[in-house]
Formats: C-alpha cells, sequence, structure tokens
C-alpha cells in the first residue's frame, strides 16, 4: 500500500469541509455533503486499519524529507483503530445533526468547522513528532471553541471562556515541555526521542519534563484536579456538539499520555506513582460529581471525568495487560460516550427537560427508544457481556499482578470498585427516573410533534453507536486481541521505529 494512505483522513477531512466552505451560502446541501464526506472516509480509515493490522506501522515523509527532519507522519494500530472509531463517531454526529441542528448554526458554518475539527483529530492520531502534535491541538482548540460559542447564549459563551482557558494553560506547558525536551535532545521526532531520552545522562531532568508534559495533557484529558472546566463547558453547547466532545476531545489527551509515557518516557518509580494517584482521585472526584448532578447532561459530564481515570490507571500499571485494559475502555467509551451525549438530547426533547427528576415517560411513550437507552447505559456500567465489562477484567488483572505492592493491588482494585458501583448508582438513577418513571408532562413534547422522517436521524445515528457497542462487547475475543497487539507494539516500539526510517543501535 502506498505510504500516502496514511494522511488520507486528513486529506479527506480537509477537502470536504473546503467544500462545505464554498456552499456556504446554500447550507440545503451541507447535510448531505457531510453524511456523504464523513462516509467515504469511514471507508477509507477502515481500509488503512486492515492495511495496518495487516502488514504493521507505515509512515509518511511530507516533502520526502527523511526522518527526524521532515514532518513525519506514522499510523500504528493504536492510530489506525482510533482514526476508524473517531469517523465512526463523527458519522453518527453527521446523521443526528442533520435534524438537530437548527439552520442558524449551518449558516454560521457549523459543519465545515466541525469537519476541520474531524480533520484535526485525525491529524493528531498520526504525528510523528512533538511539534506536529502540538499544531493539531491547537486546530482542535480552535475549533472546539467556535463551536462551542456558536449560537450566542450566555451559558455558552461561560461554558467557552472556561473551557479556552483551561486548554489554553495546558497549551503553554505542552509548549513548554516542548522547548526542554528539544533542548535536551535537540529533536522532536518521536521515534528518535525513544532512542535518545534514555541514554541522557541527567534523568533527574527528564523526569522533571515528563511531569510537565502529564501535566499538560492531564488538563486537556480532564484529569484531576484541573477537570473543572469539562462539566462548566460540555452541557453549555447543543448535545450534538457535547456529543462530539464527550466522545473524542479528552480521548485525545488520553492518547498523547499514552503515546509519550510508552515511548519516550518511562512509567516507574515517582512517574508511576503520580499517574496510579492522579487515577485515583480522577475516579473518586469524577464519580462523586456525578453522583450529586441533578442535570442530566452535567452528570454525565462528571461520568466522562471518572471513566478517563481507568484510562490513566491502565497506563499507570505499565503491564501489557494494563495498556490493553486502557486501550479496551478508550474504545468502548470513545462509542459509548458520543452516544451517551446523543441520547440525552433525544430525552431532553422527549421530556421538555434536562433536570433528571423533572423527566419520565420515555419508557411508556418510546419503548424502542428506552431499549436502546438501556443498552448504552448499562454498557457504561459494565454489566457483563456488554462492551464496559471487558476493559475492567483486563485493569483488574494488572492491578493485582504487580508484585510486592499491596498498596497498588488494593488501592486501585477498591478504586476501579468504587467507580464501577457509583457509576451503577448514576445510571440506575437516571433510568428511574428519566426513562422508566411515568411523565409528570401534561404537554406534548417537540419530539412527539415531529414526524417519523423528521425522527430517522436521530434513531439512526443512535442505532449506528448501539450496534457498534454490542459488537464491541460481544466480540471481546477480538477486540481482547486487538488491544493486546496494540499494548504489545506501545511496550515494544521496534516496528514503529524501523517504519519512521530510524535504525535502533
Amino acid at each position: 500500500m502506498s505510504e500516502h494512505f496514511v494522511i488520507l483522513p486528513i486529506l479527506i477531512q480537509a477537502f470536504v469541509a473546503v467544500v462545505l466552505m464554498f456552499t456556504w451560502q446554500h447550507s440545503t446541501y451541507h447535510r448531505a455533503i457531510s453524511i456523504l464526506g464523513n462516509s467515504i472516509s469511514v471507508l477509507f480509515s477502515t481500509f488503512l486499519f486492515v492495511q495496518i493490522f495487516n502488514h504493521g506501522p507505515m509512515a509518511f515523509q511530507a516533502g520526502s524529507w527523511a526522518a527526524p527532519y521532515g514532518i513525519t507522519f506514522i499510523a500504528d494500530t493504536l492510530s489506525a483503530t482510533l482514526i476508524l472509531l473517531s469517523q465512526i463517531a463523527g458519522l453518527a454526529v453527521s446523521i443526528f445533526t442533520t435534524t438537530a441542528v437548527i439552520g442558524q448554526r449551518q449558516r454560521f458554518g457549523y459543519f465545515a468547522i466541525y469537519h476541520f475539527l474531524l480533520m484535526g483529530l485525525a491529524g493528531a492520531f498520526i504525528a510523528g513528532d512533538l511539534f506536529n502534535l502540538y499544531v493539531w491541538f491547537e486546530l482542535i482548540i480552535i475549533c472546539s471553541f467556535v463551536l462551542l460559542t456558536l449560537g450566542g447564549r450566555r451559558i455558552q459563551i461561560e461554558g467557552a471562556v472556561k473551557y479556552f482557558t483551561l486548554n489554553m494553560l495546558a497549551s503553554i506547558i505542552f509548549l513548554t515541555a516542548i522547548a526542554l525536551l528539544y533542548g535536551a535532545t535537540g529533536t522532536l521526532n518521536f521515534a528518535e526521542l525513544s532512542i535518545i531520552v534514555p541514554n541522557l545522562e541527567n534523568q533527574n531532568y527528564v523526569q522533571l519534563i515528563a511531569v510537565i508534559f502529564f501535566t499538560g495533557f492531564g488538563i486537556k484529558a480532564g484529569v484531576f484536579p484541573l477537570y473543572f472546566w469539562l462539566p462548566a463547558s460540555y452541557h453549555a453547547p447543543p448535545t450534538t456538539i457535547s456529543a462530539i466532545f464527550a466522545g473524542l476531545l479528552t480521548k485525545v489527551g488520553v492518547y498523547a499520555l499514552i503515546r509519550i509515557f510508552t515511548l519516550i518516557f518511562v512509567v516507574e518509580g515517582f512517574n508511576q506513582q503520580l499517574i496510579l494517584s492522579t487515577a485515583v482521585l480522577t475516579m473518586l472526584s469524577g464519580g462523586l460529581g456525578a453522583l450529586v448532578q441533578k442535570n442530566m447532561v452535567k452528570a454525565f459530564s462528571y461520568l466522562i471525568i471518572c471513566h478517563i481515570g481507568y484510562m490513566i490507571a491502565g497506563l499507570g500499571l505499565a503491564s501489557e495487560d494494563g495498556l490493553s485494559g486502557a486501550i479496551y475502555y478508550m474504545i468502548h467509551d470513545i462509542i459509548a460516550k458520543t452516544n451517551l451525549f446523543l441520547i440525552a438530547g433525544v430525552i431532553i426533547r422527549m421530556t421538555q427537560s434536562d433536570q433528571i427528576d423533572s423527566m419520565g415517560g420515555v419508557l411508556n411513550k418510546f419503548p424502542r427508544y428506552a431499549l436502546l437507552f438501556g443498552i448504552t447505559l448499562f454498557s457504561l456500567v459494565g454489566v457483563p457481556p456488554l462492551s464496559g465489562f471487558w476493559p475492567k477484567i483486563s485493569l483488574f488483572k494488572a492491578a493485582l499482578q504487580i508484585e510486592n505492592a499491596p498498596l497498588i493491588n488494593w488501592g486501585m482494585t477498591l478504586a476501579f470498585i468504587f467507580a464501577t458501583f457509583i457509576t451503577l448508582v448514576v445510571i440506575v438513577r437516571i433510568w428511574n427516573q428519566a426513562i422508566a418513571k411515568e411523565s409528570v408532562a401534561t404537554e406534548t413534547s417537540t419530539f412527539e410533534q415531529m414526524t417519523k422522517q423528521e425522527r430517522a436521524p436521530y434513531w439512526l445515528s443512535i442505532v449506528l453507536l448501539t450496534l457498534f457497542t454490542l459488537g464491541i462487547g460481544f466480540g471481546a475475543e477480538f477486540f481482547g486481541q486487538l488491544t493486546q497487539r496494540i499494548a504489545h507494539e506501545l511496550l515494544n516500539p521496534v516496528a514503529y521505529i524501523r517504519a519512521v526510517g530510524l535504525i535502533i543501535h
């Protein structure tokens, strides 16, 4: 396969965004262009995934400048998997958007900005050097900030200010860490850094840089204690926009942490203590935050934080089982969280309220929708054999297998149990109050007033993501093998380094 296929996900999304900009005055075409563009992107991303899965990592050197001097794009199994999942989630949101996004937001360029965001996500997943990764992060921040403010409501502006402020702080910290690392090594190429950094004499300085990177990426991922921007901003825009944020944006931060702490820095000693303690506090604070929320979208936002803790914990456990559990959980979470926020938008339309205690009537009036909602909600809890169950097996196994570390063994196990229990309590409350309870509303909801044709995009997008959720659960053998392979590649990056064109001495 030609190395140029590596950058196709970026090029397709860029082309669709440009086409949408040239049809700015014809917003009636935007829905069809968006769905068609994302459908094509899903097909090419699937092809890329199959090729990488069968033949190993593949790199593209921009301008034919050999690494480490040029801009490197590289797709390994992790990158290809996340690109495919992001395009699938993007397609589902595009379908949902055909009904959910009002014409005014379309005329302000919603679809063009949305596809630039998807382009930024794809670029971040295949970036082969730190500065390139920084550029894609900035594109993601700019696009997400515009989407947050689109519509100009006061609550959106307030949420966007908090979002932008903390993410810009994270970018400044990230850029500072880049400068320090470049000063110490003279390169920013991931593959070359993986060779140089372990051989630096001043490992205390390397430790300091690692902590700075963890802080910058940790803010973007939404870990404790600088996570408060997430629930303060994700409830502000329409749930269509929140869905793509919930499913993908924080995962870019997690991806960056996994990439640099397996390829460049070592997870041991202080690094391991920092990552594991942060993971525990993230699970605890996110779970308790979700428990006290009365607004459905805010409760789901805190669950994002809580479940980010699982992924960070898998990284901190520093074993193939731990990393496999973290990657498996990320795969599950991308699809489930995107669907969760789409579902929240539909429930709010059905019940005319975003307050959990004021909802109800969904099970009686819309039983088919209630079934789809239930699958996603209880997948988040990890009810076997649904998708949230299997990664926890790997995480529990990894936590208990660490030798001569009873504090980690039982501390992490109890944290996983606590986070699962809190998620169960929150989900059962939402199911009982928002779905199973009898409706208290006397007026006909806007959802009931819609025709079947108008509801069809809601149904199709939620069905698509629910089927993928079921596939991740019932296809546990394949996904278990996939994530074990990814974990092995991360801990043994020889093929990654050789694909870039560097030689390990």
